[in-house]
């Protein structure tokens, strides 16, 4: 019998690789891009009727999924799922799944982009030219700096293997790798406080959960370099933003280069957006043409085997997820 299947990745269109993907197997669908925030009451509206969501960064919180009875599947066309209320997905029965490693070079690559367009002072030196100067302004090698990468999953070991291939000595932390790891990655493994206090780039690859939210903190900044440059690729409220705006504006650390902020997208009064040793990008780490069409495809294919009644390889809540709304 014929499925509903929503799909709100803005990068993905009506009668592309993924919507016939789905229609091939039998199912319908409907495609609702998310264009900034999308309020709870409009995505309950989109969802009725629909019983499987390839989704981009859609918050799917308690009130929507409760609100959501025929709702089996969510699979996100990236690596996050933050925006999900997996406890009550969980709990309704829906099956909740996520793309890992898909945009594991891209962001990769990305946070690289971020370090050298600092170290090379590209945003200032590309308005001046385009000003109609000529102004060449002395920059940084990355070549012998201090690397500190906090998280050593997927992307953060991307980050440190070319981090290596840059001549930099490459520091990490994370609770969870061992030494064997450590060694294999070419790091060395430290206590948060000393990579803080040792490393010139200081690049951040973590999930955001109860434990690192906030866990870069005023305490955290206090204890970095000033020269110090803060790269956050991963999830905007893993910084203390507030506590960031006050080290900048106050000159006790270096500088920033954010592809993700605690509210997207960034208020256009945020002080954020004035600060000279500030690079932002739009939540562009994943973005390529790539990643996309990866995370894609590994998205449709979890929601086709949820709703065939199988576990998706990429479940990231309970197997029992089927049982309450049925095959």
């Amino acid at each position: 019998m014929p499925q509903r299947v929503l799909i709100t990745s803005q990068f993905l269109r009506p009668d592309d690789e993924i919507d016939r993907r789905v229609r091939d197997a039998g199912h319908e669908t409907r495609h609702a891009p998310l264009v900034g925030a999308r309020p709870a009451a409009e995505l309950i509206g989109l969802l009725e009727g629909v019983h499987g969501v390839i989704a981009g960064s859609d918050p799917f919180t308690a009130e929507v999924l409760r609100a959501a009875p025929e709702l089996r599947v969510i699979a996100r066309t990236g690596v996050g799922f933050d925006a999900i209320d997996v406890a009550v997905a969980t709990e309704l029965g829906i099956a909740v799944c996520n793309a890992p490693g898909v945009n594991r070079q891209s962001v990769a690559e990305h946070t690289f982009a971020l370090m050298l367009a600092h170290a090379r002072r590209l945003g200032a030196v590309l308005a001046s030219t385009r000003a109609g100067r000529w102004e060449r302004p002395a920059g940084t090698e990355l070549a012998g700096e201090t690397l500190g990468v906090v998280g050593l999953g997927a992307i953060g070991a991307a980050v440190a293997r070319i981090g290596d291939a840059f001549g930099m000595r490459v520091v990490a932390h994370d609770p969870f790798v061992d030494a064997a790891r450590a060694s294999e990655l070419g790091v060395e493994l430290l206590p948060l406080e000393a990579l803080a206090e040792q490393a010139r780039y200081i690049s951040l690859h973590l999930a955001l959960t109860d434990a690192t939210r906030g866990i870069v903190d005023a305490e955290l900044l206090a204890r970095m370099r000033p020269d110090a440059v803060v790269i956050n690729t991963a999830r905007g409220p893993i910084i203390d933003q507030a506590a960031l705006v006050d080290a900048l504006q106050a000159g006790t650390i270096g500088g920033a280069a954010l592809d993700v902020v605690e509210h997207e997208p960034l208020a256009q009064d945020h002080p954020l957006r004035t600060l000279d040793s500030v690079i932002l990008t739009p939540h562009i780490g994943g973005s390529t043409a790539q990643a996309r069409a990866r995370s894609a495809r590994v998205a449709a294919a979890s929601v086709l085997e949820a709703l065939r009644g199988e576990t998706p390889a990429t479940l990231v809540n309970t197997s029992g997820h089927l049982g309450r709304r049925g095959r």
